[in-house]
């Protein structure tokens, strides 16, 4: 089924350029990306890895301050209520905004970048790990407590076990964001990456197009293999949900 709708989303991608005589400038045919694709491609894939280092380090660190913010927060009330409002406010800001500043602060390497996919991605991995950290079943704790389980062990064999659906639906929502991050990072001053590529093909929207088909391959692989560990990890949640 994916690629039924992946070659049909093609078919009508196409059809619009024949249909409304779209000048090839403007917007290329399948073919002339993939021909694209095919001329370009080691300059394209020596800026994919470095686009794909770029959200793989972003995200591995916006996981892990991401779950440790969350838990802090989960479990203290005084905690949550103190800084969760600070945290709203800095998400609601526009990540755009600090695209500039990251430049000046760390200049046009792969810093800025890693920055921009830690603050998209940070926020929604943090409110799942919350969310699911403190929706325990009340029957669980009970359950807990009547065995003699410390405060440690109802965390780790209790609480922590239920949460870990909602954490990776904040894990697979964050998967993407960490491409938009990378690639408004290297937009907003780069000297390499699929960014770099879009920003400085002008007129030569092919290889444009095929950067852009290199970020949603990216995306996709990447949402897949988390998808892939949460069935690996949790084959349990899946039984109970199907």
């Amino acid at each position: 089924m994916p690629a039924i709708g992946t070659i049909a989303l093609i078919a009508a991608w196409w059809a619009a350029i024949v249909v409304l005589n779209i000048e090839s400038y403007l917007a290329p045919t399948p073919p002339q990306v993939l021909a694209a694709l095919k001329n370009t491609t080691g300059y394209l894939t020596s800026n994919a890895v470095t686009t794909l280092l770029e959200v793989v380090q972003g995200y591995l660190i916006a996981v892990g301050l991401g779950l440790a913010v969350g838990a802090l927060l989960a479990l203290s009330a005084p905690l949550e209520r103190a800084f969760m409002p600070a945290i709203v406010a800095v998400n609601a800001i526009p990540k755009l905004a600090f695209a500039p500043l990251l430049l000046v602060w760390m200049g046009f390497g792969q810093g800025p970048k890693i920055v921009m996919v830690v603050l998209l991605c940070t926020f929604p991995i943090l409110l799942a790990s919350v969310a699911g950290l403190t929706r325990t079943p009340a029957e669980l704790i009970e359950l807990a407590q009547s065995l003699s389980a410390n405060r440690w062990q109802i965390i780790m064999r209790f609480r922590l076990p239920s949460a870990l659906p909602q954490i990776f639906v904040g894990l697979k929502t964050a998967m993407p964001l960490a491409v938009i991050g990378a690639l408004v990072g290297e937009l907003s001053g780069a000297t390499n990456g699929l960014g770099f590529v879009i920003a400085n093909a002008g007129a030569d929207t092919a290889t444009a197009f095929a950067a852009i088909t290199l970020l949603a391959a990216i995306s996709v692989g990447l949402f897949y293999l988390v998808s892939l560990t949460e069935r690996l990890l949790l084959p349990w949640a899946r039984a109970i949900t199907d």
